[in-house]
């Protein structure tokens, strides 16, 4: 019967199987060789990022970090950048406090030598005349005067229009002529010899001109200076005018 068939089957088979670990028991086989090192792998993929640090150490007290830990942290100096670009002008700052007043500087070097003081007149010799005559001066004569503002000390004669000097030196003189008719005056003097100055307005329309001349002259004792007219051109009617006319005769020491 079919279940007869497999109750037989199923105690051979457990007979089979006792059988064999029976036989183990009894029967052992040679022990087996280490196996050899195996060739290195490759390297494998980067891993992830790991998990931000610890803050640096700092001491009690202080808010930053401790210098000399970031010291021992510093890495090697990198390679010198490029020029960044110039960048805008600033705003001029505000001018600071005055400071104060740094130390004396020491004397400087003496300076060269000045020209020596110019000496002043031992006698003061000055004068300024006035002639106030209406008439037309007479030809190659001295020219007198009527007025004086200045004459010291007195060398200068009004009656005979000589000025005689006392005092030698360096002198100016100078001549100032108002006439509304054709006028010419000339400066002469003793230390001139035969020279002249001579100096002419041309007045062409009648009406009043000022003529001027002056001279620096170098005199010696008792040379004299004086002011006469001369004919240059002049017309008989210029001779005779009698209009107003003024004519002032300075002259001073210089040194």
């Amino acid at each position: 019967m079919p279940g007869r068939h497999w109750s037989a089957g199923l105690v051979v088979g457990v007979a089979l199987l006792l059988s064999a670990g029976q036989s183990q028991n009894t029967c052992g086989g040679q022990d087996g060789r280490p196996g050899e090192v195996g060739v290195a792998g490759r390297n494998g993929w980067p891993g992830p990022k790991g998990e931000k640090g610890e803050p640096a150490p700092v001491h009690a007290g202080q808010t930053a970090v401790d210098p000399s830990v970031l010291l021992r942290l510093k890495g090697e100096r990198g390679s010198r950048g490029f020029p960044g670009e110039t960048g805008l002008k600033g705003l001029s700052g505000e001018v600071g406090p005055e400071g104060s007043h740094g130390l004396s500087g020491p004397p400087g070097p003496s300076g060269a030598g000045g020209r020596p003081a110019r000496q002043s007149p031992s006698r003061p010799s000055a004068f300024s005349v006035v002639r106030t005559l209406h008439s037309y001066p007479e030809y190659n004569r001295p020219i007198i005067f009527q007025t004086e503002a200045v004459n010291r000390p007195g060398d200068m004669d009004l009656s005979t229009g000589y000025f005689t000097c006392t005092v030698p030196g360096l002198y100016y003189f100078v001549f100032h002529a108002m006439s509304k008719v054709t006028m010419c005056l000339r400066l002469k003097s003793e230390a001139l010899g035969v020279q002249d100055l001579g100096f002419c307005d041309y007045n062409t329309r009648r009406r009043a001109q000022v003529l001027s001349g002056g001279v620096v002259l170098q005199l010696t004792q008792n040379q004299r200076v004086w002011l006469e007219a001369f004919k240059d051109g002049q017309l008989d009617s210029h001779k005779a005018d009698t209009q107003e006319k003024e004519i002032v005769f300075n002259g001073f020491l210089i040194v």
